[in-house]
This record gives C-alpha cells, structure tokens and sequence, in this order.
C-alpha cells in the first residue's frame, strides 16, 4: 500500500481478528465511513452473535449495513453488493473513505472479481437442500455434486452454506452454478481499492475465540438466540455460527455448557474456513498479523508509508 491509497479500503479476516477495531483506527486515518461485509452482522436481530460494534465502538464513526434487515428477510450477496456500491458511490460523492470491513469471503470477492447474475431461488429448492443437510453433509455434497462437481469441489470442509446454494440453484434453474459464475462483473474495477487481511497466529486466535463466546454469553447471547424461536429454522440468519447450539439448548437437548463448547468449536472450524479462503482468494493483499490493537494499528499505519 503506497501513500496515494486508492479511494476505497477492505478490511477482511477470520472471526475474532480484531477487524473492527482496525476498520475505526482506518476511518479515522483516513476520514471514513465503514461498510458491513459481514453476512450475520446485516441481521438486526443478532447483534451479540453476530459481533456487530457497539455504539461506543463505533465512536461517532458512521456505520452502515450493520443491522439492516431483519432475519425474516434473507439477503443474498447479490443484494449487498448493489447496497455496497451505492454506498461507496455515496459515501465517495462526500469526499469521505469507504472502508469495507468483514469476514464474508464472498462479499468480498464480488467487489474485487466479479458477481455473476443468478436466479432468485424457490422456497422448494431452500425445503429440499435444508432436508439434505439434516441427512448429513456426505447427502449434501453428494447432492450438490450431481448438479456441479465444479462448484461443489471449490467448497473446501464442511461448507454447508456454498453446498446448499449449489443445490438450491440447481433445483431452481437446472443448471450448474458455475454456468451462471462464468460471466461476472466486479463492482470495484482494478486500481480503485487496496485490500488489507488481517491473519494472525491460529493458537492465539482460537483462543480469543473461546474467550469471546464466553463473553457474549455473559452479554445476553442466550436470550438474543431465544428471541429467535418463532422464526423459521432454516433461515440462514439462525445457521449463524454459535447459533444452532444455543437453540439446541433451549429446545432441551443439552446442557449450556456443552452448547458453548460446540459453539466454540464451530466458531473456531469457520476462523479455519476463512483463513484457507483469504489465503487462496486475496494471496496479494497486504498482511497484518497482530492480534494485539496497539500493534495492529501500527502494522497498518506502516503500510501507508511504503
């Protein structure tokens, strides 16, 4: 990252990386406003799971996109792209920064590489791909593979989310996903964004992981999940990571300690996901490796003077 910056900035990294922190130290370096790029954190209902800034985070910094929409309302990438760039366009016509923060890899990646144009998919497609996860994940990558071996071999792990799209596409138009995925279009052409990943040491992450959900429990995680029990189970908001848990609880199931214990499991086989993701898909951005604010900030401050 050279002093000239391009206008806009994204801040990408695994749960618990210290993004936002990093994002508000960047918007005020850079007189910005940050952007959610975060699937969980649009949803208003889920502010503690989901990890959304606070009001004394956010520091008189503008936040957008944080709590938008509400669980019951689904929003696809292809929707926050479009909400994200008429932000950016906004947020530049006032001469200001847009700083792009989150771990969603995919948002991301329709900024910088191209968003193809795909289908809204039925609600029988979303019955029968949620009924092939609760059989396992061996029936839904099976599934997802007889509609796209291409696809459904980029999904690395136990990516649920990208196994059930194949499949949801697939039921939905009768063909592949990676037909559609052939003819994108990046909402950020070359040139007009520099990109920053946050990848510190895994041990220390996992961790940092642990002792969060800890916190956010004490915050009021379980009464945010129990709010939740009217909606629809199969919504990707009540799939967010350390969710399922917390519901399977109060439907009696097990014990809150053994919830958390999954919950920090799962917490820390996503950080896992993400670091294999930004690895392959953004090799090229700049690195800071710190988990300590302090350092971070001073991590990232030397890249604007190289």
């Amino acid at each position: 990252m050279t002093a000239q910056s391009p206008t806009v900035l994204l801040i990408a990294g695994p749960t618990a990386s210290g993004k936002t922190a990093l994002a508000i130290e960047a918007a005020r370096a850079r007189d910005g406003e940050i952007i959610n790029a975060d699937s969980m954190q649009i949803y208003r209902e889920i502010p503690i799971l989901s990890a959304q800034p606070e009001a004394e985070e956010r520091e008189g910094i503008p936040h957008h996109l944080f709590g938008e929409r509400s669980v019951a309302e689904p929003a696809s990438v292809g929707w926050w792209a479009r909400r994200a760039h008429e932000l950016i366009a906004d947020i530049q016509s006032r001469a200001r920064t847009p700083v792009l923060v989150g771990g969603t890899g995919l948002y991301f990646g329709a900024l910088t590489k191209g968003l193809a144009v795909i289908p809204e998919t039925t609600d029988e497609a979303r019955a029968e791909a949620e009924r092939l996860e609760a059989l396992g994940m061996d029936a839904l990558r099976q599934a997802a593979a007889k509609f796209d071996s291409i696809a459904a071999g980029r999904a690395l792990g136990d990516d649920r989310a990208r196994l059930r799209r194949i499949v949801e596409v697939g039921i939905t138009t009768g063909q592949a996903i990676s037909e559609f995925q052939k003819e994108t279009h990046p909402v950020l052409a070359t040139g007009e964004w520099s990109g920053i990943v946050i990848e510190p040491e895994r041990a220390a992450l996992y961790a940092r992981i642990n002792a969060r959900f800890d916190a956010m429990l004490g915050a009021g995680a379980l009464d945010e999940a129990r709010a939740l029990q009217p909606f629809n189970r199969s919504l990707p908001a009540l799939k967010a990571v350390g969710l399922p848990p917390l519901l399977a609880h109060i439907d009696g199931e097990m014990e809150l300690k053994d919830a958390g214990e999954i919950a920090k499991r799962d917490s820390r086989r996503y950080a896992k996901r993400q670091y294999t993701w930004f690895r392959n898909q953004c090799g090229d951005w700049s690195r800071i490796h710190s988990l300590d604010a302090a350092t971070a900030r001073a991590e990232f401050q030397a890249l604007g003077d190289r």
